[in-house]
């Protein structure tokens, strides 16, 4: 006679978390192998600011003052967002969750897709100047990300409330060109489990942010876009580099770093050389073409495609091609009859770099030029 096997009576894992959580709240016994390290973790500071999980969750805003002070000192990471809230939004529009931008303390400023029929939570906890963090609402993914600096997803009732338990959030860190923590972006669906990956959606949409605000912080910087395919150069997986007036990488994403094999930008000492991680000079980098790709071959053995571009100092690009000006007296040469004033012009700032090993500030302190001028120069402008 065949037998049945039998059914494991916690079968689902929203069955198997509800015992952990069961266990740990009332018993003290660890949720190990139940749920991740990071959500473990967030209860455990949320226990030791003598929160109780069946406590009311107030969703309160911050002051005003201290909202317009979010505002004003992110004004950025708020931009960068605007920038890309059309995308999130026609990704988002017809799934059941809703986007959320926070600052690097967890108050929210900015929302998307927030408003459908079954939303209760939602509609009162995604106010702008609503606070997200930790000490505020327990744990969720954006206070997670707060803390933590990692990407992390909650699932239910690994919300440390219960009155939170209904909520399914991913969250993703946006960095600055420190690589501090600049935001935090979310992604969550109230009552409905995410039928996609919502991790990789959030980790997609937070990298595109943080290249906007990259590049919008970027000042006199030469700018390198990278990747193996060159039509991945318009995408969010785009590696993004910031090369300084000494010819040093000042910072690079996520992406970039991965790349080239570097340390995440927090973890760096000294910054290291363009050419010593991109095995080109300044003189080649800026030469790189504006649109379209140019292989680069890297030290690492690697070839990617690259483009460049010359950040002003207001953040905005400096459109060489339209920039016809005429070079400073200072690095003017006669033109002879094998040579034309321009490729004189490059033959000087190439050989007056090469003295002073790369350091553009040096060479057009030398050259009685500023740096804009010798990018320009050097890109055939």
């Amino acid at each position: 006679m065949t037998q049945l096997s039998p059914t494991p009576f916690f079968a689902t894992r929203a069955e198997r978390v509800k015992l952990a959580r069961r266990r740990y709240f009332e018993e003290g016994l660890p949720p190990s192998g139940v749920i991740s390290d990071a959500v473990f973790q967030s209860w455990a500071r949320c226990q030791r600011l003598r929160q109780e999980p069946a406590q009311r969750v107030a969703f309160e805003p911050v002051t005003a003052s201290r909202m317009h002070q979010s505002l004003r000192k992110n004004h950025m990471l708020h931009e960068a967002w605007l920038a890309e809230l059309p995308q999130i939004q026609a990704a988002l529009n017809t799934t059941s969750c809703a986007a959320l931008l926070t600052d690097p303390s967890g108050v929210l400023i900015g929302t998307a897709c927030i408003g459908r029929a079954h939303e209760r939570l939602l509609v009162v906890g995604g106010r702008i100047g609503i606070d997200l963090s930790e000490e505020a609402i327990g744990t969720t993914a954006p206070g997670v990300v707060v803390r933590t600096r990692q990407p992390v997803t909650v699932y239910g009732n690994e919300h440390f409330f219960d009155e939170v338990g209904v909520m399914h959030c991913a969250a993703a860190p946006i960095r600055d060109a420190a690589g501090n923590l600049a935001g935090v972006l979310d992604v969550s669906s109230e009552s409905i489990p995410f039928n996609f990956d919502a991790a990789a959606v959030v980790g997609l949409f937070a990298g595109a942010i943080e290249n906007r605000l990259l590049v919008a912080h970027a000042s006199e910087h030469l700018v390198i876009r990278m990747q193996v395919l060159a039509s991945l150069l318009d995408s969010p997986v785009v590696g993004v580099i910031g090369i300084d007036g000494a010819g040093r990488v000042a910072w690079c994403n996520g992406v970039a770093s991965r790349l080239l094999g570097l340390p995440p930008q927090d973890q760096r000492g000294t910054p290291p050389s363009a050419e010593q991680v991109l095995g080109a000079g300044i003189a080649r980098l800026a030469s790189l073409p504006r649109a379209g790709a140019a292989a680069l071959l890297l030290p690492n053995g690697l070839k990617v495609w690259a483009r460049s571009e010359m950040r002003a100092p207001d953040g905005h690009r400096n459109l060489v091609a339209s920039a016809r000006v005429e070079p400073p007296e200072a690095i003017r040469l006669p033109a002879s009859p094998a040579t034309t004033l321009r490729e004189s012009n490059r033959d000087l700032i190439e050989r007056t770099l090469e003295q002073c090993g790369g350091n553009v500030s040096k060479a057009a302190r030398k050259l009685g030029v500023s740096r804009g001028v010798i990018y320009r120069r050097l890109r055939g402008g």
